[in-house]
């Protein structure tokens, strides 16, 4: 899988540009703020409609535009795809795949598969359970349409649930009894597929673990759940939802079910997040992201995109020569500001972009 061409109008501070990509290695290379990241940013746009950077689609309009146009060609083992999205002032989004109409976001889940790695998907280690959550949810609901709708259709019941627990009346005992069972029926099947996700990132994770630290370091994920038998999940967020009916009523919200989930990072037996030092936390978020290019290659039989946005210069030498290593049979863009650490390894692979103030240069 790889992108042939990218084309932006009013996208961030790109006004115009329409640029032909390498399958292999592509570099942008500029000072900062000049609109590397943008590039990265349009492309991971194509693959979920959402940006890495923003909640706010507006904000991908350039200041001065009424709309924002992105248009990628993508190859897919011989079945090329075009992908078209417009982002409008209101917020609204048109997408269409092959110049058909998408109706829901859905449909454009798993068309074109990237995998970002930035600095700060250190978050991920470093910071609450939602960042971690988040990981899990865009990694399966690019390669399973089910974990993405039960997730939409959880999270819909949850809200509904949290908006009676705030007003309170005990004329809706009967309405809360039916959430809970609803939220029980997607939660199980979000917490199973979750788990299973865990599994795949510990068989892919420990191997490249294993490679990047020379075989000195072990790595173990392991997801954190409140239900205690795995084998009957919906029961379990049932009965946890009852034994914690009047606490949410007392505070108002829902303390129970997988949107409270989350999973440890573990080296040699010893919290990464409380214990591991800053290389340890930036070679756990590397590892996680090349076993997801793994886990994704295995699923769909081909590899996905990888951006990789100013990373680069944030790890040492031996880390560097593992992921330039590793990408010589994934298309991979990289925005940095500058090659001479890396140009041994990319020299006769790479297609090098000059990027100066939202115009771009084939070097």
């Amino acid at each position: 899988m790889y992108i042939k061409y990218l084309q932006l109008v009013n996208f961030r501070n790109y006004k115009q540009l329409s640029i032909e990509l390498n399958k292999n290695i592509n570099v942008f290379i500029g000072n900062n703020a000049q609109g590397k990241t943008n590039i990265l940013e349009s492309i991971y746009y194509c693959s979920i409609g959402k940006s890495f950077r923003t909640n706010k689609d507006k904000e991908l309009i350039k200041w001065d535009g009424k709309e924002s146009y992105i248009k990628a060609y993508i190859s897919r083992k011989g079945l090329d795809k075009t992908i078209e999205i417009k982002v409008f002032k209101e917020g609204k989004k048109g997408i269409n795949i092959n110049s058909i109409k998408v109706n829901k976001l859905s449909e454009l889940m798993g068309i074109f598969n990237v995998v970002m790695f930035s600095p700060e998907d250190l978050k991920i280690i470093k910071e609450s359970p939602i960042f971690r959550r988040k990981f899990l949810d865009m990694e399966l609901c690019k390669l399973n349409k089910k974990y993405y709708f039960n997730l939409v259709q959880y999270n819909k019941v949850l809200s509904q649930r949290n908006i009676i627990l705030k007003r309170w009346n005990k004329k809706n005992i009967n309405m809360l009894g039916v959430y809970d069972h609803q939220l029980s029926k997607y939660g199980s099947i979000i917490i199973d597929l979750r788990n299973k996700y865990i599994k795949e990132l510990n068989v892919k994770g420990k191997i490249i673990h294993k490679n990047i630290t020379s075989g000195i370091e072990k790595i173990e994920f392991k997801y954190i759940t409140s239900i205690k038998n795995l084998d009957e999940i919906e029961e379990g967020i049932l009965d946890n939802l009852k034994k914690s009916r009047n606490n949410d009523i007392e505070r108002g919200n829902t303390s129970t079910g997988p949107h409270r989930d989350d999973f440890n990072v573990y080296i040699n037996g010893v919290d990464v997040r409380n214990f591991g030092s800053q290389g340890q936390q930036r070679t756990s978020v590397l590892t996680m992201k090349f076993a997801s290019v793994e886990i994704i290659k295995d699923q769909i039989g081909e590899y996905p995109v990888l951006l990789l946005d100013d990373v680069l210069s944030e790890l040492d030498k031996n880390r560097q020569e593992y992921i330039l290593n590793s990408i010589n049979k994934i298309q991979t863009l990289i925005s940095c500001t500058g090659i001479n650490n890396i140009k041994k390894y990319i020299e006769n692979k790479a297609q090098l972009f000059e990027v100066n103030n939202g115009s771009i240069i084939k070097v």
